[in-house]
């Protein structure tokens, strides 16, 4: 995904397996790294699929739609549902804000994501369960957002894009075997490679704000957290 923005597309069916459709392109999200799959609908002449789930199977984006219906090449208008997407967005730079204030201030990694509409959470391997401290670093995510960086989104060849140091704050997964990697950077904060939707500026994210604290093991700490207005 490149523009996250983009809300409709023109498409032709490719592929159909009972209510599993693949269109020659897409503008909804799959499931996937943590962040929840897109919503929307298909409309197809007079009859509109409602899309209720997005996954990636093999090479292939299946949108699963409500009922069965439609057939390899048949022309639909596809449309995401924007309140969803948009909440998602947020919460997915927010998380990369975070992982970049908890790498940079505790050489903290990402143990584990879940990144949804109403509540999402984040792991981090940090030494010691210090309330105060993660506050501290929560403050420290939202005065960078007062600032208003841009994010920005382009392509590097994998081999180049590796050089970069610590563009990856994941501890247990590395970047997938591919020619060229996408890149969302926060311009002067943070690089990673990231296929998922973001904001373009970090004023778009509006407050983080800590739902939840928990200690899920001896070196990995959990964040519940939301973002407001």
């Amino acid at each position: 995904m490149y523009d996250s923005y983009l809300k409709e597309v023109d498409a032709t069916v490719t592929y159909v397996d009972n209510t599993s459709v693949e269109l020659d392109q897409t503008v909804f999200f799959p499931a996937s790294g943590g962040v929840q799959h897109d919503t929307g609908v298909l409309v197809s002449g007079n009859i509109t699929y409602q899309v209720n789930n997005v996954i990636k199977q093999g090479d292939r984006v299946l949108h699963i739609v409500d009922k069965p219906g439609l057939k390899v090449g048949d022309r639909v208008h596809g449309i995401i549902d924007w309140n969803r997407r948009y909440k998602l967005m947020r919460m997915h730079t927010a998380a990369h804000l975070l992982s970049a204030v908890f790498y940079n201030d505790l050489h903290a990694l990402i143990t584990g994501n879940q990144l949804d509409v109403d509540k999402s959470r984040i792991d981090f391997s940090v030494e010691t369960f210090d309330r105060d401290l993660i506050a501290k670093l929560v403050e420290k995510a939202n005065q960078l957002i007062k600032k208003d960086a841009s994010v920005k989104v382009y392509f590097m060849k994998r081999a180049e894009a590796l050089k970069i140091p610590d563009l990856v704050k994941l501890a247990e997964a590395n970047p997938p075997e591919v020619e060229e990697l996408r890149i969302v950077e926060i311009e002067g904060i943070d690089r990673q490679a990231d296929g998922g939707p973001h904001v373009s500026h970090l004023s778009e994210i509006g407050t983080i704000v800590v739902l939840k604290l928990e200690n899920k093991g001896r070196t990995n700490r959990r964040i519940y957290y939301t973002v407001q207005p």
